[in-house]
């Protein structure tokens, strides 16, 4: 059942009815359903009534900069967003039937991915900040990948775990003596635009058989931390990779540097779900002192 206000503000948005409404898996974090409008369809809206509603804003605008890519990749359209009177943060999406993947599917998908990643920009970062999940994500420019992934990635979410007392201060030292290290292990490739929360729940294929992606927390940085997050958890097949780096091969020794980039998302869930993560992140950062 949808919140008396949200309905309401959808309707009168749309100048008709919601005629249906079926509840689907929102994530961790927000609510979800599958709606259908009379005189528009079925919809895909997530809503969230406790976090900052500005979280769906900059969703809405890293879809819409994922689109103007003009990638074979599907991005939902963006229907409507916004805030009703009581607070509530929605946003409404066209809804995408999910279907078992065909054969080449993976493949396209990776090729897509490279597409994606040649859209470049002159700095690291973007033009506003957004969110990872319901967490601040700072998007402030530099011109060195070291740094923004130093001072924009690792050391906000650092200095939140630390602050929670999942960190000591041994730990933030041992990433200093890994932070010294960084200029000397990351290739010098130039900014590529990223999906930014590019794991296995937030893609599926469609009836097309082409990957629909969502759910991003975009910015121009190192197409290789989107890499890395997609072996952090599985769900990407060999098909996929193997496409993807004939379309746009990695630099030599990107295996060895995985396990850097992942310092992010790790964080990212140790300051969303707790101290199990923090374990990882302490683990990784012990091999470069």
């Amino acid at each position: 059942m949808l919140p008396p206000s949200l309905q309401s503000y959808i309707e009168q948005e749309l100048g008709s009815k919601i005629i249906s409404t079926q509840s689907v898996s929102g994530g961790s974090i927000n609510q979800a359903a599958k709606i259908e409008v009379k005189n528009v369809g079925h919809c895909f809206l997530k809503w969230n009534t406790s976090t900052n509603p500005d979280m769906f804003n900059k969703e809405a605008k890293g879809l819409k900069l994922l689109s103007s890519a003009e990638t074979n990749l599907i991005i939902p359209e963006v229907i409507i967003k916004g805030k009703t009177v009581d607070n509530i943060g929605f946003l409404l999406l066209e809804f995408l039937p999910e279907e078992r993947r065909t054969a080449n599917a993976p493949r396209s998908f990776g090729e897509n991915l490279a597409r994606l990643h040649k859209h470049t920009a002159e700095k690291f970062g973007l033009d506003h900040d957004n969110y990872i999940g319901r967490l601040h994500q700072s998007n402030t420019r530099h011109k060195s990948w070291s740094d923004f992934f130093i001072e924009e990635r690792i050391m906000p979410q650092l200095k939140m775990g630390a602050d929670s007392g999942y960190f000591s201060s041994q730990d933030r030292q041992a990433f200093q003596n890994l932070f010294r290290q960084i200029p000397d292990i990351f290739p010098g490739e130039p900014p590529s635009l990223l999906h930014g929360d590019l794991w296995s729940g937030n893609y599926f294929y469609t009836d097309s058989g082409k990957a629909a992606i969502f759910d991003p927390a975009v910015y121009y940085g190192s197409r290789e931390i989107e890499l890395s997050f997609t072996r952090l958890f599985g769900g990407f097949s060999a098909g996929f990779y193997e496409a993807y780096d004939q379309s746009h091969p990695l630099e030599a020794g990107f295996d060895n540097r995985i396990d850097i980039y992942n310092l992010y998302p790790l964080l990212v869930h140790t300051n969303l779900f707790g101290s199990s993560y923090a374990s990882q992140v302490k683990s990784i950062v012990k091999k470069f002192r």
